[in-house]
């Protein structure tokens, strides 16, 4: 039996790896913003260490429902002080790893919820 349907209309995530991921076919390797309802903006930081108040404050003007964080490699929560702009407007923030983030992206924008995913997208050292 078939649960999900064979073609997303919204703007979804076609792939993803280390430090990168595919939107459209295109290959992004900068922290990003996606929205299901069009929004695409650069989000201003390579590490988790330069995250604070304004990224998160970015993320409640474009006004979602839910912001799921993807907080790089590893799973990291931002900060209480940070999401005061979403919890004051009441919008659910969840945090994972940016690979969980990009599937539960596609999955909640598939079904027509108003959702923004930020990925933090490190740049991978070179050994």
């Amino acid at each position: 039996m078939k649960i999900q349907p064979d073609f997303i209309s919204v703007q979804s995530i076609s792939a993803y790896g280390l430090g990168w991921i595919g939107v459209a076919g295109e290959k992004i390797v900068h922290s990003l913003v996606l929205g299901s309802r069009g929004e695409r903006l650069d989000w201003n930081c390579q590490s988790f260490d330069e995250l604070g108040v304004a990224h998160f404050a970015q993320l409640a003007d474009l006004g979602p429902e839910l912001v799921i964080f993807g907080s790089g490699q590893r799973l990291r929560f931002p900060q209480a002080a940070w999401l005061r702009p979403l919890i004051e407007q009441g919008v659910g923030v969840e945090t994972m790893d940016t690979q969980a983030a990009c599937r539960t992206y596609n999955i909640l924008a598939g079904e027509g919820r108003h959702v923004i995913v930020a990925l933090l997208l490190e740049p991978i050292s070179a050994p």
